[in-house]
């Protein structure tokens, strides 16, 4: 894979990752709050367990391809957990020259 494909792989699945945080929020709020259906939850709960083990494995396939310190690879990962973290680390990696394939050539 080359470093430009891996840039791209993560930068999708991070937004993904994101995208199916909303969609289990929203059916945890109509499951727990109104508690008019499951649904919800029963339909984004598995989508966003995948999503995330895929988030997982493209963080650690991306830190090998663009040589990102452990630090920096640590940072990716924690940014799984939280609600939309991985859309905020994808922005700070792009900003600080993370995300370049240019530079995982060079060094």
């Amino acid at each position: 894979m080359t470093p430009r494909t891996a840039v791209l792989l993560f930068r999708t699945v991070a937004v993904a990752e994101a995208l199916t945080w909303v969609g289990l929020l929203a059916g945890m709020y109509v499951k727990y709050v109104p508690e008019t259906s499951e649904l919800g939850v029963q339909v984004f709960g598995p989508i966003h367990g995948a999503v995330f083990v895929l988030y997982v494995a493209v963080t650690l396939l991306t830190a090998r391809r663009l040589r990102w310190s452990p630090g920096t690879t640590l940072l990716a990962l924690a940014a799984s957990v939280p609600p939309f973290a991985t859309v905020g680390f994808e922005e700070w990696a792009r900003r600080t020259g993370r995300l370049e394939p240019a530079a995982a050539r060079l060094t």
